[in-house]
């Protein structure tokens, strides 16, 4: 029930309108009148554990079913026009693009290897699974002569420590795939913001084969897909809980001494998640420089809104309506001293990516207006 409603909420599954003045690349589904395989669906099963570590030994395991098209072994002949916008950000950035340059890819030097034409065909019904299926807070990028690479931009889910950031992720297709599961590496900055985000950039996932897990806890090569790594990426590693994510803390779930650390480590993860805005703002990965500055844009006010709230003690994660706040420890102290600090900076930084954004509206804030309402409430 709590997948069903996550998958819901994400929009996977349902179906687009389409817009014939949308621009952009996307791939054909392809479909050959009645003998076309109809639209996959999304089944959630229930299992003991998905991610590294895990969390409270009863999280859910994300089961999306492939569907097998009849398509062309050449993949660039399907690009095709993109379907609709779902959301804000959309409208200026296409959810699902094909793009040239690799250069700046984590996996650009590493050689695709020797492949198959079923190898080929596997990362075609790939891409079209995700042009169609992507929740509206996923972008992907994919590249027409490297058709083994492919990059995502996640947005933090809201009520977590990592709301309305942007984390990216370079993804490899090995020569084996499907067969073995993607190699994915995340851009940390060097931060180390979850237990699963490693700062040398692995994601350690069940669903990777990177921790221990057993069945359908991990990578199937007959059911796994790269769209199920993603939305567990987003919704089960980057939780509103993080920290029972680490091993041998899910026996403190729901205890005093657990909600407490978990509490304190929001507090980190938040101001580390602050840190990867600044970090995506001033160098954004290519292809997705105007998805950065967008995204931003639009959510300059959340965000510094969000700072001032929690530095002046409510709850990280929560409402600010909640109206939960922390005890006035020195725990918490220090949480606001280094907050204001990246508030400011992120002030600053935002009112410059403001400036990048075109067709902004007339009665768009002032960066001095909107640094000093935030600021002031601190």
């Amino acid at each position: 029930m709590v997948l069903k409603k996550l998958l819901q909420f994400f929009g996977v599954g349902k179906k687009k309108k389409k817009n014939s003045n949308k621009k952009g690349k996307s791939i054909d589904p392809l479909w050959q009148g009645a003998s076309a395989a109809p639209h996959s669906t999304v089944n959630v099963l229930t299992s003991n554990i998905l991610l590294d570590p895990c969390s409270s030994g009863s999280g859910n395991v994300l089961s999306l079913q492939k569907h097998e098209p009849e398509c062309s072994s050449n993949i660039s002949s399907t690009i095709k026009a993109v379907d609709g916008s779902k959301n804000k950000d959309q409208k200026l950035f296409n959810q699902f693009d094909v793009v040239q340059d690799y250069s700046d890819h984590h996996y650009a030097k590493t050689s695709p290897g020797k492949t198959s034409k079923d190898w080929t065909k596997t990362i075609q019904n790939e891409w079209k699974l995700l042009q169609r299926d992507l929740p509206g807070s996923i972008y992907v990028r994919v590249y027409e002569d490297r058709i083994d690479l492919l990059r995502a931009a996640i947005v933090g889910p809201s009520g977590t420590p990592y709301h309305d950031g942007l984390f990216f992720f370079d993804v490899r297709f090995p020569p084996e795939y499907p067969r073995c599961p993607p190699k994915v590496y995340y851009h940390s900055g060097g931060l180390r913001l979850n237990p699963n985000l490693y700062e040398s950039g692995k994601v350690c996932l069940s669903l990777l084969n990177t921790w221990w897990g057993s069945g359908c806890e991990k990578w199937s090569k007959s059911n796994s897909t790269m769209l199920q790594v993603l939305i567990s990426i987003q919704g089960l590693v980057l939780n509103d809980k993080p920290y029972f994510n680490e091993p041998g803390y899910k026996n403190t779930v729901n205890t005093p001494v657990g909600e407490k650390h978990s509490m304190a480590y929001n507090q980190t993860a938040f101001v580390l998640s602050c840190k990867t805005m600044l970090y995506s703002l001033r160098n954004p990965p290519k292809h997705f420089e105007t998805l950065v500055v967008h995204h931003f844009h639009e959510r300059e006010r959340a965000i510094l809104d969000a700072c001032s709230a929690y530095a002046s003690g409510i709850i990280v994660g929560s409402s600010v309506r909640d109206g939960a706040k922390y005890a006035c420890d020195k725990c918490f102290a220090g949480f606001k001293k280094s907050l204001d600090a990246h508030t400011e900076l992120l002030a600053k930084e935002l009112a410059k990516n403001r400036a990048q954004a075109p067709e902004l509206k007339g009665d768009t804030p002032a960066a001095d207006e909107i640094a000093s309402t935030s600021l002031g409430q601190t």
